[in-house]
């Protein structure tokens, strides 16, 4: 079973900057995916990127140069550097890890907001 730890976060100016961690633990990591998702009150989590054991980053558009995803697997950890950073970025951030033949392991989500 594979556990999600996230750190970081909080409330920032606009124009600021935050970084998010992920910490995974359990058996059978290797060759894993991981991402981060956004949720604003309601139903729907947004996308926001995903990088693979290998380093093949992808991210949404509404993010992409201002966001920067990495990992580093010795560690197990992945990070999410956000900057120019807007009010629309403001929502609850979820890590999650994709393993193979495993369901979707989610981080337990940590609150960004901007606001001045």
């Amino acid at each position: 079973q594979v556990q999600l730890v996230q750190s970081g976060g909080g409330l920032v100016q606009p124009g600021g900057s935050l970084n998010l961690s992920c910490a995974a633990s359990g058996s059978g990591l290797s060759d894993y995916a991981m991402g981060w998702y956004r949720q604003v009150p309601g139903p729907q989590r947004e996308w926001v990127a995903t990088i693979n054991y290998h380093g093949v980053i992808s991210y949404d558009p509404s993010v992409e140069g201002r966001f920067t995803i990495s990992r580093d697997n010795a560690k197990n950890t992945m990070y999410l550097q956000m900057s120019s950073l807007t009010p629309e970025d403001t929502a609850v951030y979820y890590c999650y890890l994709d393993l193979v033949r495993t369901p979707r392991s989610w981080g337990q989500g940590t609150q960004v907001t901007v606001s001045s």
